[in-house]
């Protein structure tokens, strides 16, 4: 823990404080007795107003008046001059984020490598990683402390599927990269003199097999696995290399489709959940936006925002984000809680076409096990010249 504290203070002093803001720095190691898992993680307030060399307040923005060519000034309706407002630092901005979630990542890889640690963490998306998986939403602590309870959230049982789904899409993505190289190869070998017939191949394999077999077991086993193989090219119209190529491409195709739609009705799900909950904010203080305007005076105006700071600036928050993401529409909560109940059903529903495909991809594996037992089994200077070639059919 003295570790990260010491990782977590140089990091704040390299970003913040060194930038000219003043950083309040909170470390959390919250109690896990209960044999969860440790999430050690810290907090940091910052000030957006630079500090001046003699300690002074600096200025967030200045501004720049708008001028025509001969230097006069532009004037607004009201015969004003107008102006840019431009800000005096880059903390603002999306590209200095980007460079202290940089430097974060790499000031924890390089405390890793120091520990012998092999663990990495990485700043960017999935997407940016150029990885096909599904990202989590955001559960927050009052979700977090539900489910240590036992208690199921909505959020909860999404970010489990949505886990389920990412270790599903590994071992799919991995299996099915791993039946193109295979394919690639066994081509190869295959390829000369010409491309054979893969059920009489495994046919002629199997009955030799089945021929020099000891005991009836051994023969049972032999014409069981034959026929389970042979079965599964012969209905699906697989008799040579280049078919398998076109099979394992469909299920590939099949396997993109399906996760790019579970990608997006998963990102969907979360955009609504946002808008549920700002709406559910912005009724729970908009009394107190209205009670501010309605005081006439000054004084009691500016006391009843005083006391009511930390509202009014979250109900501006979710007041912004409701703006833009409405466009004029108006705020309809049960509207939104039903697509997201039927964009859960279908994300349910789509989870479960992941079987055929799971199916498909166990039989084309058992396939490359079979034909490469008869490659193996081979002479090394043996060629395929007994087979009939299937051009033409």
């Amino acid at each position: 823990m003295e570790e990260n504290i010491e990782l977590a203070r140089e990091f704040v002093q390299r970003c913040f404080v060194d930038k000219g803001m003043v950083a309040d720095l909170a470390i959390h190691q919250p109690d896990k007795g209960d044999g969860g898992i440790p999430n050690p993680h810290f907090h940091v307030l910052t000030t957006m107003r630079p500090i001046n060399p003699d300690g002074t307040w600096g200025q967030k923005q200045k501004r720049e008046y708008l001028v025509v060519k001969n230097g006069d000034p532009v004037l607004d309706s009201n015969g004003k001059p107008k102006f840019n407002a431009v800000a005096t630092t880059d903390w603002h901005t999306p590209e200095t984020l980007e460079a202290w979630r940089k430097a974060w990542c790499e000031m924890v890889n390089d405390a890793f490598e120091r520990n012998g640690i092999t663990e990495r963490i990485d700043h960017r998306s999935y997407e940016r990683q150029g990885l096909d998986l599904i990202p989590t939403i955001h559960e927050g602590p009052t979700v977090r402390q539900m489910e240590a309870k036992g208690i199921k959230t909505d959020k909860g049982e999404l970010n489990r599927w949505i886990k389920a789904t990412n270790r599903l899409i590994c071992d799919v993505t991995k299996k099915i990269k791993s039946l193109f190289s295979w394919l690639a190869e066994v081509r190869e070998k295959l390829s000369k003199p010409q491309t054979p017939n893969l059920v009489e191949l495994l046919t002629d394999y199997y009955v030799k097999r089945s021929s020099d077999a000891y005991s009836q077991k051994g023969k049972v086993g032999n014409l069981k696995r034959m026929t389970e193989v042979i079965n599964y090219l012969r209905d699906n119209h697989l008799l040579t290399v280049d078919e398998l190529q076109l099979r394992l491409s469909a299920l590939d195709a099949s396997f993109e489709t399906l996760k790019g739609s579970m990608r997006a009705k998963s990102k969907r799900m979360e955009q609504l959940r946002e808008l549920i909950r700002s709406a559910e904010i912005y009724h729970r203080l908009k009394p107190i936006y209205d009670e501010l305007n309605s005081f006439k005076w000054k004084k009691p105006r500016e006391k009843y925002k005083s006391d009511h700071d930390s509202e009014l600036r979250q109900f501006y928050a979710v007041r912004r984000v409701l703006t833009e993401e409405l466009k004029g529409e108006p705020i309809n909560v049960k509207e939104w809680q039903r697509k997201y109940d039927d964009l859960r059903a279908e994300y349910a529903g789509l989870r479960a076409q992941y079987n055929p495909l799971k199916e498909d991809l166990a039989k084309l594996r058992m396939v490359r096990y079979q034909v490469d037992r008869v490659i193996g089994d081979r002479e090394p200077n043996q060629q395929l010249q007994h087979h009939k070639t299937i051009e033409g059919r």
